[in-house]
């Protein structure tokens, strides 16, 4: 059984996982490599000045798996079910069990749909954690956002959901602030 698991792998879905796993919890990223960042150019994005998405990808993805993300890339996600221990995630390859999900699929809702999340009109409806009314499950990007797709409100909605997985394992607020000597030496 992992601790996290990912459905996504853009901005949102990374983010999540760079987060979780770094903080010791196991996670695991499902990504068909189908995400719009293959059509972006970031230029607005803070703190890079200019960067095709496709590089950006490929250097997030880098970046997760050094800190140890197991990166399931094109392995498609099938179904995604609510169990009495977490969810079960099953693929065209494998089946998977794990304590949290996060969506990071676009505006593509149908495991939030399979899960039964509640919709606000067209979207997944969300607290400001990045959790739908299935408790443990969290939609992040254009899924909550009617369709809007930015890179750096989708990274920080990964990020939200993943500070709130991390507060529920501390059972209090959690914190990822590193400084200069917590940098680990890659």
């Amino acid at each position: 059984m992992t601790d996290v698991a990912v459905v996504g792998g853009g901005p949102a879905g990374l983010s999540a996982a760079l987060f979780t796993e770094k903080n010791g919890l196991d996670t695991v990223v499902f990504d068909t490599d189908e995400t719009w960042m293959h059509h972006a150019h970031l230029f607005n994005y803070l703190g890079i000045r200019s960067i095709s998405g496709e590089e950006f990808v490929e250097i997030a993805r880098g970046q997760v798996r050094d800190r140890g993300v197991t990166l399931n890339q094109g392995e498609a996600v099938e179904s995604v079910e609510s169990t009495d221990d977490g969810f079960h995630v099953v693929t065209e390859d494998d089946e998977y069990d794990a304590d949290y999900v996060v969506l990071a699929t676009g505006d593509d809702t149908t495991f939030a749909e399979q899960l039964g999340c509640a919709f606000d009109g067209d979207v997944v409806d969300v607290d400001v954690t990045m959790e739908t009314s299935v408790e443990d499950a969290y939609a992040t990007g254009a899924m909550v956002r009617d369709g809007e797709y930015e890179a750096i409100i989708s990274a920080g909605d990964g990020g939200a959901a993943a500070l709130n997985v991390l507060s529920k394992e501390e059972g209090e607020h959690f914190h990822d602030f590193d400084t200069p000597e917590d940098v680990p030496q890659l």
